[in-house]
């Protein structure tokens, strides 16, 4: 084999252990390419690239004079996400690191003028507050949505471990079955604690489940409580808002017909207790009994919380809540890290552009997905008579009927896994090695993340500032949730 500059930086890309060696092999790779000149190229089909060239230079120009007041009216003119086209799929699948220069340069002037809005003496405080109240409203927010997953959990920790080492990690998450283990482990913990909670070693107890035959077996629930209660503290929604200033959602399931699932959050169950949503969330049908849950009261008890209903696994029903997202928080930008074993034949990212043989075997799972539905209208009576096919049915019925994608998609590489591992505790080595894999496969999407979420991170910013100041006025959200709801 010839040795070529290409085939060294390659390599450099596969073995890179963080993501800065990783950038860097990419930078080279997409230089020797010839992808750094379409970078620093304006032209592009896929958006309005003289449009986004023009915002850019009047910020600029307003910048340079120090017209802020210049600035606020060039934002009230429009802020929000796609502007011009410029959020195109098509933009971040060309070079291996980045975008359109043009494009990073407009993020990142927008940032810099909210930011100095935000500090202008000559702008009221009210007319201030109001104008970044309407910029997140229109602009929308991001969210980190984290699917059913089992012992795959730790696929998901890769990914959060990536997007939280770089900053870029959603304060809005949610998260089904094992994807909730994640979140909440996340979302219960004040920032500077996360890190050591990535560990693998931490979350990886040494108590792990062993059968006779020396191999790791499947816990039972009892062992899966008492694992989660030394992974996620005692605590409702509304106080894990408060420690971390995240907001947790974890998807339920009912266990009862002619039931909704739910998502449980510091809005719309602020008393719940996480690890019991938690568990319940990770109650797979037909494997583990269904859970009820407990809040907190008002004298600090534990009570139950709707005692005549029962709760399975959220991933049957809402393993990416994605329109319940945008209905709570205003979510327009959906991060998904997508583990779940049986979603991944369905979860066809329909922006991505495609291979011949890609676009095949869609065509052919939207076919599938017609005939299965097709079916089980014209069965439905024969299926009613036997219980235990017709539950299986409709339960087949909602995980295949679900989306499973978002704006960004992080899903876990093929590979075969035994069934028996879904459900059981694993060796270190392979903890290691789907934390790795979850770690790899972000690191492609870390820059779009940056950029896609850059001017909302920043307005969420200086909303939480203006909060901390005793300042966000009638109606704010953010205070409600600071007040426990008893």
């Amino acid at each position: 084999m010839i040795f070529t500059p290409t085939l060294s930086t390659e390599s450099e890309l596969a073995q890179a252990t963080t993501y800065a060696a990783w950038s860097r092999a990419a930078q080279k790779l997409d230089k020797r390419a010839g992808l750094q000149g379409w970078r620093d190229a304006d032209e592009s089909k896929h958006f309005d690239f003289r449009a986004i060239r023009a915002r850019l230079e009047r910020l600029q120009a307003l910048s340079d004079v120090g017209d802020v007041r210049g600035m606020l009216f060039a934002l009230n003119e429009g802020i929000h996400g796609n502007m011009d086209g410029m959020g195109h799929e098509r933009l971040y699948q060309k070079a291996r690191f980045g975008t359109k220069k043009v494009i990073e340069d407009y993020v990142a002037a927008v940032v810099d003028a909210l930011h100095a809005i935000e500090k202008a003496k000559s702008i009221s405080l009210e007319e201030r507050r109001d104008f970044f109240r309407r910029a997140q409203h229109c602009y929308g927010r991001s969210a980190l949505l984290m699917s059913g997953s089992g012992a795959f959990l730790f696929f998901h920790v890769g990914v959060v471990k990536a997007l939280w080492s770089e900053g870029v990690l959603p304060s809005i998450m949610s998260g089904a079955s094992g994807g909730s283990i994640v979140a909440a482990v996340v979302c219960t913990r004040r920032d500077a604690e996360v890190g050591t909670w990535l560990d693998s070693g931490v979350l990886a107890t040494a108590d792990r489940a062993v059968g006779p035959d020396g191999k790791h077996r499947r816990m039972a629930q009892e062992e899966v409580r008492e694992r989660l209660a030394q992974m996620i503290p005692d605590v409702t929604f509304q106080e894990a808002y408060e420690i971390s200033g995240r907001h947790l959602n974890v998807s339920v399931a009912p266990a009862e017909k002619h039931q909704n699932g739910r998502l449980l959050n510091a809005i719309a169950s602020p008393n719940v207790l996480v690890r019991e949503a938690v568990l319940a969330s990770c109650a797979v049908p037909g494997v583990f009994p269904p859970v009820m849950l407990m809040a907190r009261d008002a004298r600090g008890r534990r009570v139950a919380y709707q005692p005549d209903r029962r709760w399975v696994d959220g991933s049957v029903t809402h393993d990416v809540p994605t329109k319940r997202l945008e209905r709570l928080y205003g979510v327009n930008h959906h991060i998904v890290s997508q583990a779940n074993p049986f979603a991944l034949p369905f979860a066809t990212d329909m922006r991505k552009q495609k291979a011949p043989l890609e676009a095949i075997q869609h065509a052919s799972m939207m076919t599938f997905k017609a005939w299965l539905n097709a079916n089980m209208t014209i069965f439905q009576k024969p299926l009613a008579m036997v219980p235990p096919l017709n539950s299986l049915a409709n339960l087949t019925l909602s995980l295949i009927n679900q989306d499973y994608t978002g704006d960004i998609n992080i899903v876990r590489p093929a590979k075969f896994w035994s069934p028996t591992k879904l459900l059981s505790d694993l060796a270190q080595d392979e903890i290691d090695e789907l934390i790795e894999s979850g770690m790899r496969s972000t690191w492609p999407r870390v820059e779009m993340v940056r950029t896609q979420t850059a001017i909302s991170r920043a307005l969420e910013a200086i909303l939480l500032r203006i909060d901390r100041r005793g300042d966000d006025g009638p109606g704010h959200r953010s205070r409600a949730l600071k007040k426990a709801v008893r």
